[in-house]
């Protein structure tokens, strides 16, 4: 990556930690000037301390963020963290987004990163990928934490797995959580680890529940990379989901010796499938 790095690397940076991890090792893969938009409710604000310049946006104000980044020609950015479903519903664009939004006939994740990449392509600023600086945080095949997973358990997992494909292909969400064969929660709208709670919640007394987290098909690596961490790990406790299980080699797993402590103390298995 030393010898690939631009000099220069634009952020847009959504919530939790991984813009915090993105901007830690494109500085150390050689990136000089580093800034980033943040987003109001969003963004962690420990992220100024580890970039040059930083400003503060409301979700919506897509001639600001150009603006900034033309400001410090900035000629390649990166999407990294994810915005709360309910800030959406508190958009308020400026006159380029309702422009933008007005043109897509349909209006999920995919279309309109789509077009805010285009739009920011017509102004010179190239939405690349992440993934060559967050590739260490991303297990290969065969990475298992926590207890051995059982023939009924694995057959669970075969069974998400193949639901949950066919969910994010329908652009409905990337996990699920089911139980002897049955499905029990779809993650919609609400995110991820709402949908952990309502199926753990519906699987009874005994829990024992398995999660599944996928990336969609040909998916879009410049946006919205399917990501579990720590705080993954205690909603899965706290409602008796006993695996989660997520694609190898396409999803990041953050804060990993925290995610190790707490696979441990709840005897949850955290599988690359």
């Amino acid at each position: 990556m030393n010898n690939t790095a631009p000099k220069k690397l634009g952020i847009i940076a959504g919530n939790r930690s991984l813009p915090l991890v993105l901007a830690r090792e494109a500085r150390s893969s050689g990136v000089e000037h580093l800034v980033a938009v943040a987003f109001e409710k969003e963004t962690d604000p420990h992220l100024e301390a580890l970039v040059d310049e930083m400003k503060w946006l409301r979700v919506g104000q897509l001639s600001k963020l150009i603006d900034f980044f033309k400001d410090n020609t900035i000629n390649e950015c990166v999407m990294v963290g994810q915005i709360a479903p309910k800030n959406l519903f508190d958009l308020r664009p400026d006159l380029r987004a309702v422009k933008l939004l007005s043109t897509l006939k349909e209006k999920n994740a995919h279309s309109i990163f789509t077009a805010i990449a285009e739009e920011l392509s017509s102004e010179g600023i190239a939405l690349i990928e992440a993934t060559p600086w967050l590739k260490p945080a991303m297990p290969g095949k065969g990475f298992h934490l926590g207890p051995k997973v059982s023939d009924r358990q694995q057959r669970d997992i075969e069974y998400g797995i193949k639901i949950a494909k066919e969910m994010s292909r329908m652009e409905i969400g990337q996990s699920v959580v089911v139980k002897d064969g049955t499905t029990l929660a779809v993650e919609g709208f609400e995110g991820t680890d709402a949908c952990l709670i309502r199926g753990g919640e519906l699987s009874g007394k005994d829990g024992d529940a398995i999660a599944v987290k996928v990336a969609k098909e040909n998916h879009d690596l410049r946006f919205d990379i399917p990501c579990l961490g720590d705080r993954t790990l205690e909603v899965c406790a706290s409602v008796g989901i006993s695996i989660i299980a997520f694609e190898a080699d396409r999803t990041l797993l953050l804060n990993s010796n925290e995610v190790e402590t707490l696979s441990k103390k709840h005897s949850i298995s955290v599988i690359a499938v």
